[in-house]
């Protein structure tokens, strides 16, 4: 997408603009967060951003030239532990920040700023933080359909909706051009053929497309000369293994399982080559969508009307409407109805016409 030209934003007496960004806790979040950055560097280049993130979503930023540094933050998801925040938040001090804007909507996620005396910390209203925020918006869902948005706008005036939103800046991850050889090496994958299976998601199965439809469109793929590579941790290994158990054996050849093998910069590295990629709504299908691989995107419960994967060359498919929180089902093996209606067919001839494209 193409960005309009928009007025430089600097601070009094020439000083360098510091600011910490408190990032999300989930992988595909963070690569959804790069919009922000990418809207502070463009109103000042010469900011300097560091994100305060889990260790799992540190990789992600090293992609993200945007970032002058990626902090750990050491306190478990949803815990408290004062003391290792005020830890933190006493290191983070000396790095005179003068702008803090916290993308979690939590209390937690808005102590360490405030503890740090970061002058200006910017936030929607969330979990009662009064106090800890000194710029606290209130959120009009309905302006923000987007959670994309609702990141950018915090870089905003406070009065904005999403149609004067300065244009969308799209997630961009960098590549590393000799790690992704040296994985193409070692695991012999096609470079020209390649089609990514992922197909993991968190919380449970209901947001999964079923093995057996990955296991037919697996083989129609192959049997059209593609080479199948899944990616995932190594909680996604068993799911694949059912996948790879419906192949023939001749058909197992080209497939290639590297759940668990691979960090995340080098699953950046595998998605940015191949011709195209298979996922459900999870974190790799938002890296994908970054490194603007053609994505087909498969949706059942969760709703892409709120985290769509950012890319033109991306597609979705899904059968139902609206949001549905309560995501259990009583279908066999846990499957969502609506991502057994998905039928392989309607992938493959979708997944076809992309790569031709």
């Amino acid at each position: 997408m193409m960005c309009r030209s928009i007025e430089i934003m600097t601070l009094r007496g020439g000083k360098e603009l510091n600011i910490l960004v408190v990032g999300p806790s989930w992988v595909g979040d963070m690569v959804m967060s790069q919009s922000l950055l990418l809207r502070l560097k463009s109103d000042n280049p010469d900011c300097r951003i560091d994100v305060l993130a889990p260790d799992w979503c540190r990789p992600v930023l090293a992609r993200m030239p945007q970032v002058h540094q990626a902090i750990a933050m050491p306190v478990g998801h949803g815990a408290l532990q004062w003391s290792s925040r005020k830890k933190v938040a006493t290191a983070l001090a000396v790095n005179n920040y003068q702008q803090s804007i916290i993308l979690p909507n939590s209390l937690k996620s808005a102590l360490i700023p405030w503890m740090a005396n970061i002058p200006q910390r910017i936030g929607w209203r969330g979990e009662m933080r009064y106090g800890l925020l000194n710029d606290m918006r209130k959120l009009d869902k309905q302006a923000f359909p987007l959670m994309v948005q609702r990141y950018i706008a915090l870089a905003e005036p406070v009065k904005q909706s999403a149609t004067e939103l300065k244009a969308l800046l799209e997630p961009a991850l960098q590549v590393d051009r000799d790690q992704q050889s040296a994985m193409f090496k070692k695991y012999a994958l096609a470079t020209e053929n390649a089609i990514a299976f992922c197909p993991g998601a968190e919380f449970g199965p209901a947001k999964r497309w079923p093995h057996y439809h990955f296991a037919t469109l697996a083989s129609c793929l192959i049997g059209a000369g593609k080479q199948i590579i899944c990616l995932g941790s190594a909680k996604d290994t068993a799911a694949i293994m059912a996948i790879k158990a419906l192949l023939s054996d001749t058909e197992q050849q080209s497939f290639v399982d590297l759940s668990g093998r691979t960090d995340l910069t080098q699953a950046i590295d595998i998605l940015d080559q191949c011709a195209a990629i298979v996922s459900n709504d999870s974190g790799l299908m938002h890296i994908g969508a970054a490194v603007n691989t053609p994505l087909l995107a498969l949706y059942g419960p969760t709703s892409p009307d709120f985290t769509p994967p950012l890319s033109d060359k991306a597609e979705v498919i899904r059968l139902i409407d609206g949001y549905l929180k309560l995501r259990r089902t009583r279908t066999e093996q846990g499957y969502h109805q609506s991502m057994i209606d998905i039928q392989p067919q309607m992938v493959f001839e979708r997944l076809l016409k992309m790569v031709a494209k």
